[in-house]
């Protein structure tokens, strides 16, 4: 396939007896909450909890720092989304501009990713509705949250946009609203008497870096798994309205929307419960938060937003997993059948793959529940970052094959190129580091190794090498 031929859009891929094309049908306020929602997740609701533990209030700075990398791949990934909005995003852009092998490898390995995604948080889901109904079995909430955001993927992406504009709105007010009413404690004395808790508690409970420079670097992975996803956005771009407008405004907001949700509601926390006794209490550190400010209705609704960041992690892992899917099988890397995208504009053999896979995988909740989020969770902090390097390798060949003209004329260049890329792919290299050093976190390196060096094989046992 020629880098012409890629460039078509979506609207005019050819219909057929048997094919259809993917739907323009996502709009602006669906890609712009979609940002939002997507660096909101169990990642923060429930892994900031573990991050605390090894880091103390130091995981501040973990999250601003992982926060301003992820913010270099989503600028590296938007240059090429708006210059060349097209389904399978930087697969197919790995394809174009580094080698088939790479398309090949980046299409695959982050369609596991995105199917561990679905597993990780359709097991969060059966962790926390144990919360409500402990005397059902985790493993049955976990296989019905995935039925049901299958079936709603297998409507149409107008639907799909519906329900993660929702499910955002959800947890981004929640978030706001929580770091509301920690303000007021921490200011005015809200649920104390009156009486300003401060912010003492950041700096008198061991300092700042609590558990020195080793339990720092520890965190900073768990921050940069919560980061992990937001890459989603250039996977919509093919089936955006107007996506040289939308794309750049909803990567653009990505450092604001760090600041007052994670460093916001992380620094709430941390002033009103000391973070050695958040270590402690397991779950959401944000459940604890309210339960020891004596509310425990609000408790229950946070645990109930935490379900819903949950589900709309699920529903947009079901998306991305059919759409890369659907890349894959047009340049031949995947059978034929998958191809086919009904009248709605879903590309249902595609979806239905994944979810049939990501059913299989929720056996884990059934066999090992207690590990099962855990297992999860370790492997997709690697699979993500190797993603993210080759989104960033991709973006500088992307540069390369381009004509002076065009570079002068792309419409959302990277910020402090190649510099920013460069330092990027430098820290991310760093964190896949400690995750190998580390015992706790060390299976996600056999995981994430076991896959890479499969894919490698079939790629070559089933001559896909000879075909291009």
């Amino acid at each position: 396939m020629s880098i012409n031929e890629t460039l078509k859009t979506l609207d005019e891929i050819p219909e057929s007896a048997s094919q259809h094309s993917l739907k323009r049908h996502l709009k602006a306020r669906h890609i712009r909450l979609m940002a939002l929602g997507s660096t909101i997740g169990v990642g923060l609701f429930l892994g900031s909890g573990s991050a605390i533990s090894y880091a103390g209030p130091s995981i501040l700075l973990g999250y601003i720092l992982a926060g301003l990398v992820a913010f270099v791949v989503l600028r590296a990934l938007g240059e090429m989304a708006v210059h060349q909005p097209v389904a399978g995003s930087f697969a197919q852009y790995a394809n174009d501009y580094v080698s088939p092998l790479m398309g090949y490898m980046v299409g695959w390995s982050y369609w596991f990713y995105w199917m561990i995604v679905g597993i990780a948080e359709v097991t969060a889901v059966g962790i926390y509705m144990g919360i409500w109904f402990p005397e059902y079995p985790q493993w049955i909430w976990a296989i019905s949250a995935l039925m049901m955001m299958g079936l709603l993927n297998f409507v149409a992406v107008k639907l799909f946009g519906e329900i993660e504009f929702w499910f955002a709105l959800i947890k981004v007010v929640a978030i706001v609203v929580m770091i509301a009413i920690g303000f007021s404690v921490i200011l005015f004395g809200f649920t104390n008497g009156g009486i300003p808790v401060g912010f003492d508690n950041i700096w008198k409970h061991g300092g700042f870096f609590p558990k020195g420079l080793e339990g720092f670097l520890i965190s900073i992975q768990m921050a940069m798994f919560a980061y992990i996803g937001i890459e989603m956005i250039g996977l919509s771009a093919g089936e955006t309205e107007s996506p040289e407008k939308t794309i750049p405004i909803a990567i653009n907001s990505l450092i604001i929307r760090i600041i007052i949700f994670y460093v916001g509601a992380l620094l709430v926390i941390l002033a009103i419960y000391p973070w050695n006794e958040i270590s402690h209490q397991g779950g959401s550190p944000f459940v604890a938060m309210f339960e020891r400010l004596g509310l425990r209705e609000a408790a229950g609704i946070v645990n109930f937003v935490v379900i819903t960041a949950a589900l709309s992690s699920c529903n947009a892992g079901i998306f991305s997993g059919g759409r890369l899917l659907l890349s894959l099988s047009k340049n031949g890397y995947a059978p034929q059948f998958l191809q086919k995208i009904s009248i709605s504009g879903v590309p249902k053999s595609a979806v239905f793959l994944t979810v049939l896979l990501s059913a299989i995988g929720t056996l884990l909740n059934y066999f090992v529940p207690e590990k099962a989020f855990l297992y999860l969770t370790s492997a997709l902090t690697l699979v993500g970052l190797c993603v993210w390097i080759a989104i960033l390798y991709t973006q500088i060949c992307f540069r390369k094959k381009l004509r002076d003209s065009e570079l002068q004329n792309l419409h959302f260049k990277c910020k402090f190129w190649p510099y920013s890329s460069y330092i990027a792919t430098v820290f991310i290299l760093l964190v896949i580091g400690l995750i190998s050093f580390y015992e706790e976190t060390r299976i996600g390196l056999y995981v994430g190794s076991t896959i890479f060096i499969s894919l490698i094989l079939f790629y070559y046992l089933l001559g896909l090498n000879k075909r291009n």
